[in-house]
């Protein structure tokens, strides 16, 4: 009984299986907003997410897409930071 409440707890590089719907949801939502966004290309741009924390990297067409980016993840619900590895090509 006790390995299976262990199973879902997490650890600093692990995610329990709560965090990680959690993270696929807010993931999700990013990936929505950037594709509903004129003038972002959401091929570009890779959104991952772990633990709340956003990760957006790519190679976009300006430093305003990376600004409008960022800007979009920044306002999903759940996400406890975002972090820019995007790159102007």
């Amino acid at each position: 009984m006790l390995l299976s409440a262990t199973g879902c707890a997490s650890s600093s590089k692990e995610e329990g299986s709560g965090e990680y719907v959690d993270d696929s949801v807010i993931t999700s939502k990013v990936k929505a907003a950037i594709f509903n966004e004129p003038g972002l290309k959401s091929v570009e741009i890779k959104v991952e997410t772990f633990k709340g924390a956003v990760q957006l990297s790519g190679f976009v067409s300006s430093q305003s897409a990376i600004n409008k980016a960022l800007a979009m993840a920044r306002a999903v619900g759940g996400a406890t930071s975002v972090k820019n590895d995007m790159r102007v090509k």
